[in-house]
């Protein structure tokens, strides 16, 4: 179907989404307009028994009079759609607008041992991998690049519109060739040095890691001022269950499993994020983990709205209002050619 005759409602999104309130009344349009069919008077005067007159009548005449009426309200539904200025991100016209592309995202990743852990299946990081790929399977038009880090960080992968490269990246990733430690500071401030100077208004880093900073020679708070300076919005995620897990541990005779606290400086993090107009997140399993995913590209988004529009980004109600005319025009042609009152 043409995007000018489209109104399939799943992929619209709606400006005015209060106007949907006016749907509470369409049980009651729904029920008047059967209501009314059922006390209308017949058109013709009909002298002979009852028995006779349904063994002359159609059941089609019936059901034809009870589609009008759904017909028509159903226009009422259409036409309340379009008084709801509903918007299609995905149509070609707007594909070409700063609304649906042009993010630069650095997603900073936490490759310390403590990743290993096994609260998260396989573990920690390899969730952490998993769902990032994921993310940028859903992204169109945007920059992402990679840093990881532990006791000290570099850059996987720049910011690229090479989504395979990048997540060919993402699977390489390991904690084995890096030194030991947490470094969050030298993560996000690696992160805000990948983000150029030609980037966009719009500019993001995701800084995930299970605990706190140990190493480094940037706090992680001189970090979040660098990245405040370049406008740069920090959202920061501690990953981790709650109480302890099962964590991997080298020794002598080998790698053994230990039952280890999770130590995440949530307060470090929760500033970061307030510093940068960011937000902070928790997660405690790879489903919330997704769902922190799901809720900043939602966030994104918003932002997006606000700050390449000073207005509402352009209604598209037109297909609504074509199918609501259609409907009852075939509405009105069908009472008048085919119920049309005998004189």
């Amino acid at each position: 179907m043409s995007n000018s005759w489209n109104i399939r409602f799943w992929e619209y999104e709606f400006l005015q989404p209060h106007w949907f309130w006016l749907c509470l009344l369409l049980p009651l349009t729904v029920f008047l307009g059967f209501y009314r069919e059922r006390q209308r008077h017949g058109d013709i005067k009909f002298s002979q028994n009852e028995e006779l007159q349904m063994s002359l009548s159609t059941s089609w005449i019936q059901y034809l009079r009870s589609a009008l009426i759904l017909m028509l309200n159903f226009a009422f539904l259409l036409l309340i759609a379009a008084l709801a200025k509903p918007f299609n991100p995905s149509t070609n016209a707007d594909k070409n607008n700063d609304f649906k592309n042009g993010i630069d995202i650095i997603l900073t990743i936490d490759v310390s041992g403590s990743m290993l852990s096994e609260d998260f299946k396989p573990n920690r990081l390899e969730a952490a991998k998993s769902v990032a790929k994921d993310f940028i399977d859903g992204r169109s038009g945007d920059r992402i690049g990679l840093v990881v880090y532990a006791g000290e960080a570099y850059t996987a992968c720049p910011a690229t519109l090479d989504y395979k490269i990048l997540k060919e990246q993402i699977d390489g990733v390991s904690e084995a060739f890096l030194e030991g430690g947490t470094a969050i500071g030298v993560g996000l401030g690696t992160a805000v040095t990948r983000l150029r100077s030609d980037s966009i208004k719009s500019k993001v880093i995701i800084l995930l890691t299970d605990g706190s900073n140990n190493a480094g020679n940037i706090t992680p708070d001189e970090a979040a001022e660098l990245a405040k300076a370049k406008n740069i919005r920090v959202y920061t995620i501690g990953m981790g269950a709650m109480g302890s897990a099962p964590t991997p541990i080298n020794t002598p005779f080998g790698t053994i499993m230990q039952t280890l606290p999770v130590e995440i400086d949530e307060p470090q993090l929760q500033r970061i994020a307030s510093k940068t107009n960011g937000k902070y997140f928790r997660a405690t399993d790879e489903s919330s983990l997704r769902k922190i995913y799901d809720e900043i590209e939602k966030l994104e988004k918003r932002k997006m709205i606000n700050n390449q529009f000073k207005s509402d980004p352009p209604a598209q109600p037109m297909a609504f209002l074509k199918w609501a005319l259609v409907l009852m025009l075939l509405a009105w042609m069908s009472s008048f050619l085919i119920f049309r009152s005998q004189e």
